[in-house]
């Protein structure tokens, strides 16, 4: 006769499969992923190294060079500047473009698409020669004087063509991010905020835009890394950026492939700094927001 176990007895006795001694189950793809991860790596670790044709000693010579800094610099600076401005003037086109006003609504709406449709490079070289159309640069009223005027190839040098150029695009680009942001921000806090008494102006800036802020620095900083990279275009314009800085070394010494990547290098050293503060100020804005251990990372 079969004897049936008791719940304690079944209770008491160890359990074949217990999950704490369980062993991962071999999966051969994974091991191959790795593998042929392992193969690829070290192939090119051999390639960088094995191929006299770098000259690495050439670009240990140049990375330090003092026009190199310099060019280093002057496109940090522009970078920082475009972005600035174009936060300014996308923050007034954003504004536009989430008012009831029909006309502000039109007006946004054609910034944002010329000077995100027409490419930086074609904006840069059209600011550069702007003293084709406009000889003189004046300030006054519409139709009336004209309280000062410039010579405007004075006024339109390489930086301030570039820093033009730069802006213009960079604000239509962060026009859209705003606009996105603060939309993603649940209407009802503001008729909560409203509720409780608070003015527009105030509403915007403590209920709104801590909100908006988690959905806006993702792409804004990711428009900020482009725009450090996109200023490599105002070489054409003979801005002395990085790019520019190399390209002179490179004409002279016919050591093309080294220069370039002395440019390569520092372009990789700012955009992994601005990705690292791009991260924290995403942490920042997203405080209970996060699971427990990412916050326990911060």
């Amino acid at each position: 006769m079969t004897r049936v176990s008791t719940v304690e007895e079944t209770v008491g006795r160890p359990m074949a499969d217990d999950v704490a001694s369980a062993r991962s189950r071999f999966r051969p793809l994974r091991w191959l992923f790795v593998l042929v991860l392992a193969v690829l790596a070290a192939q090119l670790v051999v390639f960088l190294v094995g191929n006299s044709r770098f000259q690495w000693d050439v670009v240990a010579k140049y990375l330090f060079e003092k026009s190199v800094m310099a060019g280093l610099g002057t496109t940090v600076v522009l970078a920082v500047a475009a972005m600035v401005l174009g936060s300014v003037v996308g923050g007034v086109v954003a504004a536009m473009q989430l008012s009831g006003f029909g006309p502000a609504r039109w007006v946004a709406t054609l910034w944002v698409g010329l000077f995100r449709g027409i490419p930086p490079l074609v904006q840069l070289i059209f600011w550069f020669n702007l003293a084709y159309l406009l000889p003189r640069l004046s300030i006054g009223i519409p139709f009336g004087p004209v309280f000062g005027s410039w010579d405007a190839n004075t006024v339109i040098t390489p930086l301030t063509a570039a820093v033009i150029g730069l802006s213009l695009v960079e604000s239509a680009y962060l026009a859209e991010i705003f606009r996105a942001g603060v939309s993603a921000v649940d209407p009802g806090q503001r008729d909560a905020a409203r509720a409780m008494g608070y003015p527009p102006g105030q509403t915007l800036v403590r209920i709104v835009l801590p909100q908006a802020m988690r959905v806006i620095i993702p792409p804004a900083g990711s428009q900020f890394i482009n725009v450090l990279k996109g200023t490599a275009l105002v070489s054409v314009i003979a801005m002395s950026d990085l790019l520019h800085s190399v390209q002179v070394i490179y004409n002279r010494t016919y050591e093309i492939v080294p220069m370039l990547l002395v440019a390569c290098f520092w372009y990789l050293v700012v955009v992994t700094v601005l990705t690292a503060a791009q991260r924290r100020l995403e942490r920042w804005f997203s405080r209970g927001h996060l699971p427990a251990v990412v916050r326990g990372r911060r």
